[in-house]
């Protein structure tokens, strides 16, 4: 396996990227690795700090078509999987495809929808494939769903159930830009927006590539004791009402792989698991503190601290 070619495709990403979005590597860097395996992404945060802008670049970036659905109440699920339709033309049924027939998907505040029409995402993004009148079709492939919510604006909502939330990948937080970081974006949108001249730096045959290769860096049995002494502690711990389920500690050994790959090593060491432990299990936990409410902050702060708690494995040299 080639190591530099996941440097390189991580480099080429977050220097295009770099052109729209400002100070967010680290948050690029997590996107990155869910797009190689396969994964979806949650963006919880506050309206105007860039979600939208970000996927768009990430498709421009990828060469990958992209689809923006604006979740509402009235959003019925044929609106995403499409429709067939009676052609007086050709007197026949044609296939009107939906913004699921994409490769990158953005779901803009997913929790306005009705649960029947957020029950539709259920199939496409585990299966990759949808059913309309009972004909089964396959997905594109890339297909990553990049789906908003607003975590402070309840009323008009429905908060995604359990399952709804284990079938993202990773919940991440854009955040607030530092304050230099904020000068740099009036600077870069001050005469024009940089997303419109943004080109695809990314082949087809390069994220194959990486998606198919990721699984071959090593994991040491130390490093799975580490991740299941983790997921273990959700179990038991008074704090938590409903602990990880074994998906996330395989996508969180899944995650480290392709965290390490990226970083040019062939091996998983114990930071790759700390860096990316809450953002892949903290959305999968119901909290005493938090049943009923989708407060992440509860469910991070558990978290980390079931992370100080277990002992970190000794790297063997």
């Amino acid at each position: 396996m080639e190591n530099n070619k996941f440097v390189e495709f991580r480099e080429k990403i977050q220097d295009n990227i770099g052109k729209v979005i400002v100070g967010k590597e680290e948050k690029i860097d997590k996107i990155i690795v869910a797009f190689i395996c396969s994964g979806h992404v949650l963006l919880e945060d506050i309206p105007g700090l860039g979600k939208t802008k970000l996927s768009k670049a990430l498709a421009k970036t990828l060469n990958c078509t992209f689809k923006r659905v604006q979740f509402t109440p009235d959003l019925l699920p044929s609106d995403l999987t499409g429709i067939y339709y009676y052609n007086q033309k050709l007197a026949e049924f044609e296939l009107k495809k939906g913004p699921l027939m994409s490769n990158i998907v953005l779901a803009d505040e997913i929790n306005r929808a009705t649960p029947r029409t957020q029950s539709a995402l259920l199939e496409c993004m585990e299966e990759r494939q949808v059913t309309i009148e009972g004909n089964t079709l396959k997905l594109d492939n890339p297909f990553f769903v990049i789906a908003t919510q607003n975590p402070i604006e309840q009323f008009g909502t429905f908060p995604l159930p359990e399952a709804q939330m284990d079938r993202f990948f990773m919940r991440l937080s854009m955040g607030y830009p530092e304050y230099e970081e904020e000068r740099a974006i009036l600077n870069k949108y001050m005469n024009d927006d940089p997303l419109e001249k943004l080109e695809s730096v990314i082949s087809m045959d390069e994220i194959r590539y990486v998606q198919q290769h990721y699984s071959n860096i090593t994991v040491s049995e130390e490093i799975k004791t580490y991740i299941l002494d983790i997921i273990s502690e959700t179990r038991k711990s008074y704090d938590i009402e409903l602990g990880a389920s074994p998906r996330a500690s395989l996508n969180l050994m899944r995650g480290a792989q392709a965290l390490a790959a990226i970083n040019g090593r062939d091996y998983v060491i114990p930071e790759d698991i700390k860096s990316i432990a809450v953002s892949i299990i903290a959305h999968r936990l119901t909290t005493r503190s938090s049943i009923g409410s989708s407060r992440s902050d509860s469910q991070e702060k558990v978290l980390e601290d079931i992370l100080n708690k277990i002992e970190t494995p000794l790297e063997k040299l």
